[in-house]
């Protein structure tokens, strides 16, 4: 009796050991982490495959994936994650993903999310778009007929570029971040609805913008937008509705601006119905 006392414990531990490591071989994770799938995080090796693989995957689940970047430094090309998903679909930059260093970049876009319904991008990381090395390539400054150069990042003293911009999305938050650029910290462009900006730092920059609106006939309307807890610091602009004139009728509806601080902010509310950032404008 004592000696079959003896055997049980160790049987029993055993086989709690054993259900652990099963758990953890076949129980799935909805978590995916582009080391997983062969990313190298030297800043060098072109790790756009296994950013597909594993954006592949998260937008497979069934309850919210997840794609991790980890510490280190990620180089990937031009790349678009495709929708639309099997629930939200969430993008946490935990290190930098890095774009290539050769100027003569070849697209419109960097990282494109197309045809995603609620996106979350979240984490303590950087978008490193390596902009600046373009930035010498121009003749901009004294050439009418440069070609201008790709600009991919948006630092704070760059020109005529967004840190955010979102258009004909619905359900995107974006969250405790900072921006500094020579534009729009963030835009909302036609078409968006419930779009929540929370613990947000702009500046320098024009502010957080809905629009322009109004350039185009046939512009979906603008839905259930709510910035909160956001500080702005040396912006031109702190929220700001703008649109062109003349326009086509559209609508601005269900928008909340709460619990927002300023420091040397230009115009603290604006709404501009005669936009215009180029004269001239046909402004009626």
């Amino acid at each position: 009796m004592e000696m079959s006392s003896r055997l049980a414990f160790p049987m029993a531990f055993f086989l709690v050991l054993l259900l652990v490591w099963v758990n953890e071989v076949c129980g799935e994770s909805n978590t995916f982490n582009v080391k997983d799938f062969g990313a190298i995080a030297d800043g060098e090796t072109d790790n756009s495959k296994a950013l597909l693989n594993a954006w592949s995957k998260a937008c497979q689940e069934k309850d919210q994936g997840t794609v991790l970047i980890p510490s280190g430094t990620f180089m990937v090309k031009a790349i678009t994650l495709q929708g639309p998903c099997n629930d939200q679909t969430a993008f946490q930059i935990d290190g930098v993903l890095q774009a290539p260093s050769d100027p003569s970049f070849g697209t419109d876009h960097w990282i494109n999310f197309k045809s995603i319904n609620g996106l979350k991008v979240h984490g303590n990381g950087k978008l490193d778009g390596q902009g600046a090395l373009a930035w010498s390539q121009t003749t901009c400054g004294g050439n009418a007929d440069c070609k201008i150069p790709p600009v991919i990042s948006a630092p704070g003293n760059s020109r005529n570029t967004d840190g955010i911009h979102v258009s004909k999305s619905k359900n995107i938050q974006i969250l405790n971040s900072s921006i500094a650029t020579g534009d729009d910290c963030i835009s909302i462009g036609p078409g968006n609805t419930i779009i929540s900006i929370y613990g947000i730092s702009c500046g320098p920059g024009h502010g957080i913008s809905i629009g322009s609106l109004g350039r185009y006939p046939d512009e979906k309307n603008v839905d259930g937008i709510c910035v909160r807890n956001c500080t702005f610091n040396n912006t031109s602009n702190g929220l700001r509705i703008k649109t062109w004139a003349p326009s086509p009728p559209s609508k601005v509806t269900g928008v909340t601006f709460q619990d927002i601080v300023m420091y040397n902010t230009g115009n603290p509310i604006i709404i501009d119905q005669q936009y215009c950032p180029a004269k001239p404008c046909s402004a009626k």
